[in-house]
């Protein structure tokens, strides 16, 4: 498809217009982000929720570089062949959560799937500087499937996050127009086996993206599915399609759906629901840490 044939992103709805905030941690945010060359998912990922996160003075550090190896069609991170990982950068994250003060951490990172173990060494290597220099942190993680691997899991495990989260990002369906390289039996394995080898010792969370054609009883499948893989925690929130290049979105999902589907699942047992149109896997993450410090 031609640049001149893509169809312009439909008109946003009154739910999803933001405000931006005037504050001036905003500036402060960017600076110190800047000056420790580090990447964030906000940014890359063109959240809609960054400028609020930064003017709160909070953000999703996202690790192993800013170049991904899979093509997801949903998301705006760069793909493109990696950099070599920086030996520093684990320390140069756990400065920046020192200097924002931060109770609660949320790590990510690209699929870097030309490593022999996804960068799973250097996730643990990231969480033991964070604890390190900010002793009492809760550490949240957003992992790529690794591919499955127990030893890449095992690796970021060691570190002892408190939060373990992968999404699914989207129901069965649609996963493989939607999610490149990655498959929806493959992330649920990832949750399951990080509960049958942490049990109740850690949160195990997932996310999905409304709006893309799934249908209600798919949605709440994939609900099912997250619980019988040990899921405690769920985000859900509305796909917006970040460049005319990506997925189009099929349709926004009013703000009362979302809040059936937070009683739906909260009736399922997830322990933690955030479920809205700008929800995000991130967004207001820290709301659950003080449970999850104590878990």
């Amino acid at each position: 498809m031609t640049t001149t044939e893509l169809k312009p992103r439909p008109r946003l709805p009154e739910w999803l217009r933001i405000t931006l905030p005037t504050s001036d941690s905003f500036a402060r945010t960017r600076g110190l982000l800047d000056e420790l060359k580090l990447h964030t998912v906000c940014e890359s990922a063109k959240c809609p929720n960054h400028w609020e996160c930064w003017s709160k003075g909070t953000a999703t550090f996202m690790i192993a570089g800013d170049r991904c190896t899979r093509a997801c069609g949903f998301c705006a991170v760069s793909t493109a062949k990696p950099l070599a990982l920086e030996a520093d950068e684990p320390a140069r994250v756990a400065e920046a959560t020192r200097r924002m003060k931060l109770k609660h951490v949320v790590i990510t990172a690209v699929a870097r799937d030309d490593l022999k173990d996804g960068g799973a060494e250097h996730f643990r290597q990231t969480i033991e500087k964070v604890r390190e220099l900010n002793p009492g942190i809760v550490i949240e993680v957003l992992v790529p499937d690794f591919q499955d691997s127990d030893a890449s899991i095992d690796a970021v495990l060691a570190a002892k996050p408190q939060i373990f989260n992968h999404n699914l990002e989207t129901v069965g369906r649609l996963t493989p127009s939607v999610r490149h390289r990655a498959t929806y039996d493959r992330s649920l394995s990832v949750l399951k086996k990080v509960k049958d080898k942490r049990g109740k010792t850690i949160f195990t969370k997932s996310g999905l993206m409304l709006g893309l054609g799934e249908r209600e009883e798919e949605v709440l499948a994939a609900m099912r599915d997250l619980r019988a893989a040990g899921c405690d925690i769920l985000t859900l929130g509305q796909y917006l399609q970040p460049t005319l290049k990506h997925l189009a979105m099929v349709e926004f999902i009013p703000p009362v759906k979302f809040k059936e589907y937070k009683v739906r699942a909260e009736e399922m047992g997830f322990v933690h629901v955030a479920s809205g149109p700008l929800v995000r896997s991130s967004y207001h993450a820290d709301e659950f840490g003080a449970a999850a410090a104590t878990y």
